[in-house]
């Protein structure tokens, strides 16, 4: 039996109705974007994160997770309030309740008051930028509507999912970390529109080219519900407004240096300038995807890093050491994913060169005086579904 659906079966006392998983992600390049209606290139991972679940009829929603050293959270299905999210060792549990609560929300499914049992086991490390939220809420979605034998279009689960995390969590993410989750393909990474959610699946089989690509997670944890992420967003959406525009996505590469000069704020530049070079990025790198270049594509990471160190400041040490110590060992290039102040890197290497670049970035970290990192390998996976 699959082991999440045997941890269900001891916990509860019987067996769960249907498994179901969605995985973390990688942002390739585009990030910060999404919140702009920008563009953003994530794939998924092979990591995954399951949930086992089953029907209750009493109204009470019951969640547990194997990850977390919590007992079972029992909650009124019917009574799910933003204002009280779980706290303390249950805070976990808000991303689930926040998807029943946003699923409720939206009458999808109506008879979700009934309640439902919830085992959660996950693969996707918290913290690290691979986006562990956004997959814990995209599983429990597929898991509450699979009960009732419902099959929404995935970028409605999506939607649903980010609208948990916005107002039920309380962190302002865009719709990006959720769409690679629930819509990304096998070998391929999304090309996503997060203002239309139009996607494009772009053919990127590293393996095929004699590539690898290497994540390096810091072992720093962020917390994006802090101030620091709400500040940059909110910056980005007063100087979309003082430029006259619905948002920055809508300032063209072209008339980038224009803008900033109608701008008093050093900072709202520094922000501006970000966002418009990085979905310019987004677009060259598509291109070179698309035509089967794909080490051109590195030099574009490093860029997109070197514009969210200095212009957007969301970088940290150790994420500048990952970054700088794989290019210095070969990299075509490398670059922070996620949100940052902690988190993964991302580099594109020569497959032959794996051991090569984990070894120097392992050994840079030692000498730093930093935990050591894990370092593991990426390939585009497949997107959420039901797998029990």
């Amino acid at each position: 039996m699959n082991r999440t659906a045997g941890e269900f079966r001891e916990l509860y006392g019987y067996s769960p109705e249907g498994v179901w998983a969605a995985p973390g992600r990688v942002n390739l390049i585009g990030e910060h974007t999404d919140y702009n209606d920008g563009f953003a290139l994530p794939f998924a991972l092979p990591q995954r994160t399951e949930v086992a679940a089953a029907r209750r009829t009493d109204g009470i929603l019951r969640l547990h997770s194997a990850d977390v050293r919590a007992g079972v959270l029992t909650l009124d299905a019917a009574g799910l309030d933003p204002a009280r999210p779980p706290r303390g060792a249950d805070a976990w549990a808000g991303y689930p309740a926040g998807v029943a609560w946003a699923l409720l929300e939206a009458g999808l499914p109506a008879d979700l008051t009934g309640g439902a049992d919830l085992h959660v086991r996950s693969e996707v490390p918290t913290g690290a930028g691979l986006s562990s939220s956004a997959a814990l809420e995209v599983a429990t979605a597929l898991a509450l509507t699979g009960l009732h034998g419902l099959t929404p279009p995935s970028p409605e689960l999506a939607a649903l999912a980010r609208r948990a995390e916005n107002a039920y969590v309380g962190v302002p993410c865009g719709v990006m970390d959720q769409m690679a989750s629930a819509c990304a393909t096998e070998g391929h990474a999304l090309r996503l529109d997060t203002r239309t959610l139009e996607q494009r699946h772009i053919p990127f089989d590293c393996a095929a080219a004699g590539l690898g690509l290497l994540v390096v997670d810091t072992r720093v944890r962020h917390a994006l519900a802090d101030g620091a992420y709400a500040e940059r967003r909110a910056t980005c959406h007063r100087a979309a407004a003082a430029l006259g525009l619905p948002a920055l996505r809508d300032l063209p590469y072209a008339g980038l240096e224009e803008a900033l000069s109608r701008l008093a704020d050093p900072v709202a530049r520094r922000r501006v300038r970000h966002v418009v070079t990085e979905n310019e990025r987004v677009l060259r790198v598509e291109e070179s995807l698309r035509a089967g270049r794909l080490r051109e594509a590195g030099p574009l990471l490093s860029a997109g890093h070197a514009s969210l160190r200095e212009d957007y400041e969301v970088s940290c040490p150790e994420l500048d050491l990952a970054v700088a110590t794989a290019e210095a060992a070969g990299a075509y290039g490398a670059r922070m994913t996620g949100g940052g102040f902690g988190g993964s890197a991302l580099a594109l290497i020569d497959a032959e060169a794996e051991a090569e670049v984990t070894r120097a970035v392992t050994d840079a970290f030692v000498r730093a005086g930093f935990r050591p990192p894990r370092v593991t390998a990426a390939a585009p996976a497949a997107g959420a579904d039901r797998i029990l």
